[in-house]
């Protein structure tokens, strides 16, 4: 196979459709770090690092990663550490960037991400079959409503299941009151046949103020709550508490804190991430030991341009255990876009053909690599200097 011989790191920022906030997001979605890996045989692969300062679960235990962060981490550690070595070669991938530097698995990913899209368009296969198989050919999307205006919430809502969305996520944790009528006025809005799930992001203070504000949420049917609370041990006390099963997100980042999870009882659902792990590779890890435990998942992220975006696609065709909708994007160049809402983040992307939406599903991509080609003249035009 050929060799790595070159990484290049390019930050982007993509206008947004509208805000898209969480609960401790303090900076706009979007703005990530691009990696352009090229191969001795003149191939190219793309990686995305999503990195997101404010985001580094539980307690602080993974820190942020900026996009200055992962763009130094990159080009002074990891790119020397892989240099020469085979795409294809992910053990050994990992190994050298760990060996190099410690944590910053965003950085990591968008190089391994990189690496996978080679491999996969040196042998002629899709990324899904070097990560063991397609377990299925469409990826359910959840499409998420973040922390904006509760009329603006509603409409957005039935417009999306208008166009095909069938699970809605709804950002909660800021204030209990406005949490429940939120949920109250997107189930009136758009019916009992779609589901609804809430996301906390760690906002509620306590257990308690969670379990309460949950139960009165319930009333109007939920799919699953997602980390309403900081810290699995807290997680736990929700989860034993209500009838709707939770979900780990910030408190699952790697194989070892699903363990974790498991042993304290603290969630039904795990959220996986193509990044929190530091890759594809680990987060079929994550994936594994969920399984084995009975814990179900889905594919989840921060909001990607189509260059990540299409990792969590590959993932969730290849993991058994996601067998939940996803919380992905339907990554849509302007070119494609019409006025439709569902899936969509961003007035532009970075792919050259828009993911394959069609009964609120993305449609695997079977082409080598990762599947759909990376618009150097969109990369080019979203390029920004300040990392």
């Amino acid at each position: 196979m050929s060799k790595i011989v070159g990484i290049e790191t390019i930050l982007v920022q993509l206008p947004t459709r509208r805000e898209h906030k969480w609960t401790g997001l303090t900076e706009p979605i979007g703005r990530y770090v691009l990696v352009k890996m090229t191969d001795d045989q003149g191939r190219i692969g793309w990686g995305e690092a999503p990195a997101l300062k404010d985001w580094g679960g539980e307690f602080g235990r993974y820190f942020g990663e900026s996009p200055a962060i992962a763009t130094l981490v990159i080009e002074r550690y990891l790119a020397p550490a892989v240099a020469g070595l085979e795409p294809g070669n992910f053990v050994d991938l990992h190994a050298r960037m760990d060996s190099m530097v410690k944590g910053y698995p965003y950085a990591k990913a968008a190089v391994e991400f990189a690496a996978y899209d080679l491999a996969g368009r040196a042998l002629g296969v899709p990324v899904h079959a070097l990560l063991g198989g397609c377990a299925r050919k469409q990826v359910a999307v959840t499409h998420s409503l973040g922390l904006i205006a509760i009329d603006e919430a509603e409409a957005e809502a039935a417009k999306v299941v208008s166009e095909g969305i069938r699970t809605i996520k709804i950002k909660v944790g800021v204030d209990p009151k406005r949490d429940i009528e939120i949920v109250r006025v997107v189930r009136n809005a758009v019916g009992p046949a779609v589901e609804l799930c809430v996301d906390g992001n760690e906002g509620y203070p306590t257990p308690g103020l969670a379990i309460r504000t949950i139960r009165a949420m319930e009333a109007y049917g939920l799919k699953y709550a997602e980390q309403p609370v900081m810290g699995i041990e807290q997680l736990a006390l929700v989860a034993r508490a209500i009838d709707t099963p939770v979900m780990a997100d910030e408190s699952a980042w790697n194989a070892h804190d699903v363990i974790q999870i498991i042993e304290k009882r603290a969630a039904q659902i795990v959220s996986i991430y193509t990044t929190k792990p530091g890759g594809l590779y680990r987060a079929m890890e994550v994936a594994a030991v969920a399984r084995a435990a009975g814990i179900i998942c889905n594919v989840n992220g921060s909001v990607e341009t189509g260059v990540g975006n299409l990792a969590n696609i590959h993932l969730a065709a290849a993991a058994p255990a996601a067998v939940l909708s996803c919380v992905v994007p339907v990554s849509t160049p302007v070119e494609a876009q019409h006025g439709q809402a569902a899936g969509i983040y961003y007035k532009d992307d970075l792919i050259k053909t828009a993911m394959r939406f069609v009964d609120g599903a993305i449609e695997v991509p079977m082409g080598p690599g990762m599947g759909i080609e990376v618009d150097e003249a969109k990369v080019a035009k979203y390029r920004v200097e300040t990392k």
